[in-house]
């Protein structure tokens, strides 16, 4: 691997790293949302702030870090595409100014694919909100989604996209190990409720 390409990826995890989440609570007067509610710098935890602009500008900011990463590799290294998508969702849930302590990297995943096929992102977006505004859980949503979105791949003839979705899919049911058993304990907060003090959501 050339320095070139070394510092591709590492330009690709320090974007992904850029805490949105805080410096749009910062911007906009919010508790710092470490401190509040699920403890998550993602935009669902913004939403408990009930600032809904500043939960759409943290979703839209956090999806365009992935965006961002993949379009530097398309026009860097195109070989290094699917790896630079990978490394700033790995930069998101684990940023270098947070002590490794970031977000779920939902919205830093979409971001990728978003550049990579519309198609797919489409139809992860579609399953995430129906099954969102159907059980008003949004870990749950994103869990089917993401397990989904290798089988969109291949139904859209996108074989090159199915190991990237897969790696995704693991890094992000990784990410949601305490949401999984929040969710079979009856345990887990819904969107827009604030999670019990004595069972914060890492």
């Amino acid at each position: 691997m050339s320095l070139t390409d070394i510092l591709l990826l590492l330009t690709a995890y320090l974007i992904g790293a850029i805490p949105c989440g805080i410096i749009i609570s910062w911007l906009f007067a919010l508790q710092d949302p470490r401190k509040t509610g699920s403890k998550s710098i993602g935009a669902t935890n913004i939403l408990r702030s009930g600032n809904k602009i500043a939960a759409a500008l943290t979703l839209l900011l956090d999806a365009l870090k992935g965006s961002i990463a993949v379009l530097l590799a398309i026009n860097v290294d195109p070989s290094l595409t699917h790896l630079a998508g990978i490394v700033a969702v790995l930069g998101h849930i684990f940023p270098i100014w947070l002590k490794f302590h970031g977000g779920k990297g939902v919205a830093t995943a979409l971001g990728v694919l978003l550049v990579l096929s519309g198609p797919l992102t489409i139809l992860c977006l579609v399953s995430w909100l129906v099954i969102a505004f159907t059980t008003r859980y949004s870990s749950l949503a994103s869990l089917i989604t993401i397990l989904l979105s290798p089988l969109y791949a291949y139904s859209l003839s996108k074989p090159n996209l199915v190991s990237l979705c897969l790696v995704l899919a693991v890094i992000l049911v990784w990410t949601h190990r305490s949401n999984i058993a929040r969710l079979l304990t009856g345990r887990e907060t819904k969107i827009g409720d604030f999670s019990p003090p004595d069972t914060p959501q890492k």
